[in-house]
C-alpha cells in the first residue's frame, strides 16, 4: 500500500472497517477511531505503526475524494463480479469458461478493454491525488493529533521542535548533470508534502544531489525518512542530521504571566541560538 502500485489488489474498505456503502461521515468517523488506536504517538514501539497509519490516511484520502473513489468502486465492483462469475462455474462448464477466456483474450482490442481503462482511471486518480496533496487528510490528521494531545496530556510530554529535527537529503548527480539528477525543488516538495506541512526545504545551490528538509510534526518527519524512495531510477535518502529524533519539553504559557526578565532573557537567547544554528546549516549546504 505505501507505494500504491496496485492499489486495485487492496480493500480500502477493510482497511477502514467499512461498507462500500459508507458515507463520507461514516469513513471520516472510522478513520479517526483506527487512527487514534494505530497513531505512532501512541504506539512508540510499534515498528510498523507509521506504516499502519499512513495505510489509513491513504485509504481516507481516496475514499473521500469523489471522483478517486467512483473510479476504485468500478475496478472493486468489476473484481468482484468477475470473481462471482468465477465461482458459479462448475466443473461441467470448465470449457466453456477457458473458451470463454481465450475468446476474451483474443477480443481484448474491443470489450476486453474495459476493466483495463477502469484501472487506468484509476491509476490517474491516484496520481492526481499525489500531486494536488488532501487538504481534508491534513485536517483529519490534525484532528487526530489534538484528540491524542488532549488525552495525553501534551503540556507534560515531550514535543516537536522542527529546527532540531532536520532531514538530510541525498540523490546521485553525475559531475557534468546539469539536471541535478533529475530533481529540483519543485519535485522534491511534490514527493514529501504528502506527509504533512513542510516547514523548510533548501537546494544546495553549489553541492549537487544535495538537500534539507523540516517538517512540522514528527510523524510526518518519520514517515518521510522511513518511506520515501523519490525516482525509481534515482532513489533519494533520507537521513535524520542528529542521527535520531529530537524532542524538546513543551511549557505552559497560558496561565498568569510569571516569566521575569531573566527567563524572558534566557528565552530570546535561545531563539537566537536556534536561528544561528539554521544559518549554520544553511551555510554548510551552500559551500
Amino acid at each position: 500500500m505505501s507505494n500504491l502500485k496496485n492499489i486495485e489488489d487492496v480493500d480500502l474498505y477493510a482497511i477502514l472497517d467499512v461498507q462500500i456503502t459508507a458515507t463520507e461521515s461514516e469513513i471520516k468517523k472510522a478513520y479517526r477511531k483506527k487512527a487514534l488506536q494505530c497513531h505512532p504517538d501512541k504506539n512508540p514501539d510499534d515498528p510498523k505503526a507509521a506504516e499502519t497509519f499512513h495505510e489509513l490516511s491513504r485509504a481516507l484520502e481516496i475514499l473521500t475524494d469523489a471522483s478517486a473513489r467512483a473510479a476504485y468502486d468500478r475496478v472493486l465492483r468489476a473484481k468482484a463480479a468477475a470473481k462471482l462469475r468465477h465461482q458459479e462455474l462448475d466443473s461441467k462448464r470448465q470449457k466453456l469458461k477457458e473458451d470463454l477466456e481465450r475468446r476474451e483474450r483474443e477480443a481484448a482490442s474491443s470489450q476486453g478493454t474495459v476493466r483495463l481503462t477502469d484501472e487506468q482511471k484509476l491509476a490517474a486518480e491516484i496520481e492526481r491525488l499525489q500531486k494536488e496533496g488532501s487538504r481534508l487528510l491534513q485536517e483529519e490528521q490534525q484532528k487526530v493529533k489534538e484528540e491524542i494531545q488532549r488525552k495525553m496530556g501534551i503540556l507534560s510530554e515531550p514535543v516537536w521542535d522542527s529546527s532540531l529535527n532536520r532531514i538530510k537529503i541525498k540523490w546521485k548527480v553525475d559531475k557534468n548533470d546539469e539536471g541535478n539528477g533529475g530533481y529540483d525543488e519543485a519535485l522534491l516538495r511534490r514527493f514529501l508534502k504528502k506527509y504533512g506541512n513542510i516547514t523548510a526545504l533548501i537546494m544546495s545551490p553549489k553541492k549537487k544531489g544535495s538537500a534539507l528538509v523540516e517538517f512540522s510534526t514528527k510523524e510526518a518527519s518519520e514517515m518521510a525518512v522511513e518511506l520515501e524512495k523519490g525516482l525509481p531510477d534515482n532513489p533519494l535518502n533520507l537521513k535524520w542530521v542528529n542521527e535520531r529524533p529530537v524532542l524538546t519539553t513543551k511549557r505552559d504559557y497560558g496561565g498568569p504571566s510569571l516569566v521575569s526578565d531573566r527567563d524572558y532573557e534566557s528565552l530570546v537567547l535561545t531563539k537566537m541560538r536556534q536561528a544561528a544554528e539554521r544559518q549554520r546549516l544553511i551555510e554548510e549546504m551552500m559551500k
